[in-house]
């Protein structure tokens, strides 16, 4: 990634992806910035180009909308500039999964699946072809946890964990590095947006101690971020005892234990 490179940046009107701008800003990196409310990002944009003087692009779009998702796609496959993609646009919806809606379920898969995909997808191609360039995405640690009770929103932040281990098997040999970084409970809008009161919540970490600690994962080109795991081992042991069972698991025929008897 060159130093005068672009950052396009989704959910980027608040929170993680708002940090992530003014991060990527002081760099040096021009910004696109991608969001729903047009005015937060005039806002921000106004702002990071006095503060730093880079060249900063808004698009609004609505991600779970074909149209708008169909115009982000197109400016990370045209324009050559974008060397960097922070997939951060996403939702949380929590509850018991037989009183969720079927419309909010498929809206929240929309978004942090569906979205989430297609841009990789469309800016994967340009950056193997340059043999340089990053992709983040952004999940969470209940992705790791279905005991944690948001079956369908861990369900996709798992989702956001294997594809980006999945993309940098695929894509870390011809030049594109990819992170998945895993927050626990962050202090943003996520909160207010899925009903729920964050004042009685004081362990939430704050959302510039997280992308901090995701770029310090990002400049050390860690596979997996995890800002609130103290331990690293632990993930190393999990992940170590993920890749076991795997190789023990191609086999021809059932285990023993499956086998009926007479």
């Amino acid at each position: 990634m060159t130093s005068h490179s672009t950052v396009l940046i989704t959910g980027a009107s608040t929170g993680i992806g708002a940090v992530y701008a003014d991060r990527f800003a002081r760099r040096g990196h021009d910004l696109v910035l991608v969001a729903r409310d047009k005015a937060r990002l005039e806002a921000l944009a106004a702002r990071l180009r006095e503060e730093t003087g880079v060249a900063v692009d808004i698009l609004a779009a609505d991600l779970t909308q074909p149209d708008d998702l169909a115009a982000v796609e197109a400016r990370l496959r045209e324009d050559a500039k974008i060397e960097t993609l922070i997939n951060n646009a996403g939702a949380a919806l929590f509850g018991s999964f037989i009183d969720q809606s079927t419309d909010d379920v498929a809206r929240l898969i929309t978004l942090n699946i569906t979205a989430l995909a297609r841009l990789a997808s469309a800016i994967a191609p340009r950056l193997v072809q340059a043999d340089k360039g990053a992709i983040v995405n952004i999940g969470s640690v209940v992705g790791l946890a279905p005991e944690f009770g948001a079956s369908v929103y861990g369900a996709t932040k798992a989702f956001v964990l294997f594809l980006s281990q999945g993309l940098s098997l695929e894509l870390a040999p011809k030049g594109v590095y990819v992170q998945a970084v895993l927050p626990a409970g962050t202090r943003t809008e996520i909160w207010e947006r899925a009903g729920i009161d964050i004042s009685a919540m004081p362990d939430l970490m704050g959302v510039e101690e997280l992308v901090d600690a995701a770029l310090v994962g990002f400049d050390r080109r860690e596979l997996v971020t995890i800002p609130p795991l103290h331990d690293a081992a632990r993930w190393e042991v999990l992940n170590a005892a993920r890749q076991t069972l795997v190789v023990g698991i191609q086999q021809a025929h059932v285990a023993e234990r499956y086998r009926t008897t007479a």
